[in-house]
């Protein structure tokens, strides 16, 4: 993991970023520039702390909200109970109207993308809106992108990604060949930007990141090393590391997602490990977020949203001390311990 100047002020380090962004754009014959269409231009408010994203070109808060985490299929995994899809699309303005800029959904979110449009669809130009396909096939791209775009009800998405699982499942040839359906229809203007995702496969990750033919990137980059549903092994760890550093040698929008250790730090921390500490407990999501916003490399971190509180308690973790302190670091080695030895890790395939 790169680490940060620790006498770097964070909002200094944002700001050149953005000037070395722009620059780099510009040794690269405008690419990014070209791809940008005229008039898109994201306003943002609040305390958040921005970045610039990669190729994209858009200066973005680093706060990210991911659509996963407020879907029926799901909720029960964070050991919470379900509330309302009209109180869902209130929670997802709220996040807005605070200062979020990045949605993240996919068409196998269930509700997600119909939640978004209902919540966004008056601000839809003001947001970068990210969503995924997840087909075997190349043929089968174009009408999942076309359903997605129906049930957001928009003329195009910002960035439309190859959906993890398919990375996981689908031979390089193969995704490739659906890389250029979206390369198709990004001039047709549906997509702005081409993505990938993964939170296991690293080396094949790796292999279409080195293509160079990918806009951005929603990679697994947390403190516990796993992912959905397997664990990280030596190797993958390794690749991982080469996946966000090629990502980042190549201007790429790199997005962290599974922050919160999927179901370790968040909400299900307390019946994870009910007996430890309430008030040390209170504290992990800040380590953990603080400990992904230590590697320099990475832009947004997308964090699911289950409750509208965490969207406040999120704001505040953002807006406030993102240094990572050595307090962070032996909190969540204490609690990630504990945490390996449970069966939600320890029965899970390594790979």
């Amino acid at each position: 993991m790169a680490h940060r100047n620790s006498t770097l002020d964070r909002r200094s380090f944002i700001k050149a970023g953005a000037l070395l962004g722009g620059a780099a754009a510009a040794l690269q014959g405008g690419v990014a520039e070209a791809a940008i269409p005229k008039g898109k231009k994201i306003k943002s408010i609040g305390s958040l702390p921005e970045v610039m994203f990669g190729k994209t070109e858009h200066q973005l808060p680093v706060f990210g909200h991911g659509g996963s985490a407020m879907i029926a299929s799901d909720i029960d995994k964070y050991g919470l109970e379900l509330i309302s899809e009209t109180e869902r699309v209130k929670m997802v303005r709220k996040g807005y109207d605070a200062g979020i800029r990045f949605f993240d959904t996919a068409r196998i979110y269930g509700e997600s993308e119909g939640i978004m449009a209902q919540a966004l669809g008056d601000v839809r130009d003001n947001i970068f809106l990210a969503s995924k396909v997840m087909v075997q096939t190349a043929a089968e791209v174009r009408e999942s992108v076309e359903t997605s775009l129906k049930t957001l009800k928009t003329d195009y998405v910002d960035s439309m990604s190859i959906h993890g699982p398919m990375v996981e499942r689908v031979p390089f040839e193969e995704l490739m060949e659906q890389h250029a359906v979206l390369e198709k229809m990004r001039e047709e203007g549906k997509i702005r930007f081409i993505g990938l995702t993964g939170h296991s496969r690293f080396e094949k990750m790796h292999q279409l990141i080195d293509t160079g033919k990918f806009d951005t990137v929603l990679i697994e980059a947390g403190y516990i090393r796993k992912g959905y549903n397997t664990n990280h092994s030596h190797t993958q760890l390794e690749y991982q590391e080469l996946c966000i550093a090629r990502a980042h040698e190549l201007n790429m929008g790199i997005v962290a997602m599974k922050v919160m250790g999927a179901n370790v730090f968040g909400h299900n921390s307390k019946n994870l490990l009910p007996d430890f500490d309430a008030e040390r407990r209170a504290q992990l999501p800040g380590a953990a977020i603080r400990w992904v916003l230590n590697d320099e490399r990475i832009h947004i971190l997308n964090i699911g949203i289950s409750m509208p509180g965490d969207i406040d308690k999120n704001l505040e973790i953002f807006s406030g001390d993102t240094a990572l302190k050595a307090e962070d670091r032996m909190l969540l080695a204490d609690f990630a311990s504990k945490a390996y030895e449970q069966p939600l890790i320890s029965e899970q395939r390594t790979v």
